[in-house]
């Protein structure tokens, strides 16, 4: 995780597979990824950061032709952790996978879930990907100085929406912007929504002053002008979006998220080894490329035991970084 300013969070993207294959370069069978009876769990709404992810990354698998006749289900609530909760508890199950990311990292501390992802498989993380700030096409704010200008004179009239649970991605980042432009994070009114498909329509019909989420989830709305991008959060702009990175807003913080993918707990090596191996061969492939770049999804890329550890630092930093900001 990479906090600068006082803090500022990191991470990046995940997976879900589903539909038939279009092109084929070979069969799972042969490259022995085929997993006969995979479901794939996504812990949060349609239309959220992990299903759409998921769902890329589902095509892309069908695809290439390294799995077939996956299903995909959404198991909503708690941003994450009811799901968590059931993966936990189909102990042994090596035909079940879930779609997570630093949300659900949040959203275990946030509410006290008794099942954390200690005592899950780690299988991969895929991506990392940058916040946004946006606002509906009529929103009075025209430029993210504006927003944090009035922000300012008055931080709990303008509510912000995010699509995670507090403790994850899109809560944190807009208490490390407050923070950064020196608005108390505790003042902050922060209104939570599962997955970026339900704050949508609260941004669209202006019940929120603007949402924070992820730069691949709402590409559509900006470019069809439904959504007003202001910034973004990483170090970096994204190539085609037209928006600042805070920093060069004058806001001095950065926050980047992540996902990946984790199994139940008990799997054996070997089925654990086979879903590593399906990713593996999903992240080489050239479908998962395109989407990449189509998606502004930058390649974060960490398997096994590696992933393990990178879950065990994140919920540390996400603990420490609540505390710091007196949340």
């Amino acid at each position: 995780m990479r906090l600068r300013t006082p803090l500022a969070l990191l991470g990046a993207a995940l997976l879900v597979l589903v539909g038939p294959p279009l092109l084929t370069e070979g069969t799972g069978a042969e490259t022995g990824t085929k997993i006969p009876g995979l479901r794939f769990m996504v812990p949060n709404t349609p239309g959220g950061g992990y299903d759409i992810t998921a769902r890329t990354a589902a095509k892309n698998a069908e695809d290439a032709g390294l799995t077939d006749g996956i299903e995909v289900f959404n198991l909503p609530g708690a941003g994450g952790t009811v799901g968590l909760a059931h993966l936990v508890g189909e102990r042994g199950n090596g035909r079940l996978a879930m779609s997570m990311g630093l949300g659900v990292v949040g959203a275990v501390h946030t509410n006290k879930a008794p099942k954390t992802l200690a005592d899950t498989t780690p299988i991969a993380r895929l991506t990392e990907e940058q916040d946004i700030v946006v606002v509906s096409k009529d929103s009075p704010y025209k430029t993210i100085q504006d927003l944090v200008a009035a922000w300012k004179k008055n931080p709990g009239k303008l509510a912000v929406g995010g699509g995670s649970s507090p403790g994850g991605p899109d809560h944190l980042a807009p208490m490390l912007m407050a923070q950064a432009a020196g608005i108390a994070p505790k003042t902050v009114n922060y209104v939570p929504f599962d997955g970026g498909g339900e704050l949508l329509a609260s941004i669209l019909g202006n019940k929120v002053a603007f949402g924070v989420s992820g730069v691949g989830e709402y590409l559509d709305q900006i470019e069809a002008g439904e959504l007003r991008l202001l910034a973004v959060t990483g170090p970096q702009r994204v190539p085609g979006l037209d928006a600042p990175t805070l920093r060069e807003a004058g806001i001095d913080t950065e926050f980047t998220n992540w996902r990946g993918i984790v199994a139940p707990p008990g799997i054996s090596d070997a089925e654990r080894d086979k879903l590593v191996a399906l990713i593996e061969k999903l992240h080489a492939s050239k479908q998962w490329k395109e989407s990449l770049k189509k998606n502004g999804w930058s390649d974060a890329f960490l398997t096994g035991d590696k992933f393990g550890d990178f879950l065990d630092e994140q919920n540390k930093r996400v603990d420490q970084v609540l505390k710091e900001l007196g949340l």
